[in-house]
């Protein structure tokens, strides 16, 4: 897959077949689109081409910009898309001159000088242009003077997406992560850089990687004690381990951490990113009267990992 970021010097996309939206989670949802994408592509000899935005467009069109959280950081969201075979994603850059362009505009500016598309796969109440103006109908009413196909992705779909996506980011903050694998399709994971704590972990037998997650908008699961996947930087494969995330009441933390246990691992890696894979949320986090009251559960919390991974 290729990824397109500068929407000046874009190729000559041949046939493409194409469709607009942020696929946040590229969930379950998401891949009923991609499926008909791929399709269309197939049966006309076409190329895929997904259109999403960078920042969030809400962010640019939108007064209230706080709270904006979403499942996958644009970099995660590639990663996604490329896994289920698109040729080509193309990430605009969403600023107030983008969204300031008329429907007409966009169709004719955008849309057709950009991409020539053969095929428009859209939901049938998608908006676009100043004031969002522009709507399936007037993509249909110009379907003919440009000369592609317009396809519509029907209601119950759309709806199911969005209730999808709800659903998804209430699970990853309540701790769901059974809820959140099936809908998503796969086990819900952030990233981090591995940086310095205060090596109480080492000292306790379970030396811990810190992580500091650097991208406001993603979202970070609730906090208590888990069973994960962990990828450290250039590993090709997952390592079982545990994530504790929280304040870490018996020492009297004063701000929120994320740290992982990462099973018979004993190498350094600060300054590296390191991968986490949600499987299963073991247990609250709670504070222990002692360190080695803390240690005894924190020896049940690997046993209770190991099973479940």
């Amino acid at each position: 897959m290729r990824i397109h970021t500068d929407i000046e010097n874009l190729p000559h996309f041949k046939k493409a077949v194409i469709t607009i939206g942020t696929f946040d989670g590229v969930h379950m949802g998401h891949r009923q689109i991609i499926e008909k994408l791929k399709t269309e592509a197939q049966k006309n000899d076409g190329e895929t081409v997904i259109i999403t935005f960078h920042p969030h467009p809400r962010k640019v069109v939108s007064s209230a910009i706080l709270g904006i959280r979403l499942l996958n950081t644009p970099g995660e969201k590639a990663e996604l898309i490329e896994q289920l075979g698109i040729d080509h994603l193309v990430i605009v850059p969403f600023s107030d001159v983008f969204a300031n362009m008329s429907a007409e505009e966009y169709i004719k500016d955008f849309l057709m000088e950009k991409f020539h598309p053969h095929t428009i796969i859209i939901g049938y109440d998608h908006r676009f242009g100043r004031g969002r103006l522009g709507d399936y109908k007037l993509l249909e009413k110009k379907a003919k003077e440009y000369n592609y196909q317009l396809k519509e992705i029907p209601k119950h779909v759309l709806d199911d997406i969005a209730i999808s996506s709800t659903n998804i980011r209430e699970a990853v903050l309540h701790c769901d992560c059974k809820t959140a694998s099936s809908l998503l399709g796969y086990n819900y994971f952030f990233s981090g850089e591995v940086v310095h704590g205060n090596k109480l972990g080492r000292k306790l037998g379970y030396p811990t990687a810190n992580i500091h997650v650097s991208d406001e908008e993603k979202i970070i699961p609730g906090n208590g004690i888990y069973a994960v996947y962990a990828q450290p930087e250039g590993y090709t494969e997952k390592l079982k381990g545990m994530m504790s995330i929280g304040f870490r009441p018996t020492v009297d933390g004063k701000k929120r951490v994320i740290e992982v246990n990462i099973f018979d691992f004993d190498k350094e890696i600060y300054g590296q990113h390191l991968k986490v894979y949600l499987k299963r949320y073991l247990r609250e986090e709670k504070k222990f009267d002692t360190l080695d009251e803390l240690v005894k559960q924190m020896d049940q919390d690997k046993l209770d990992s190991l099973a479940v991974l």
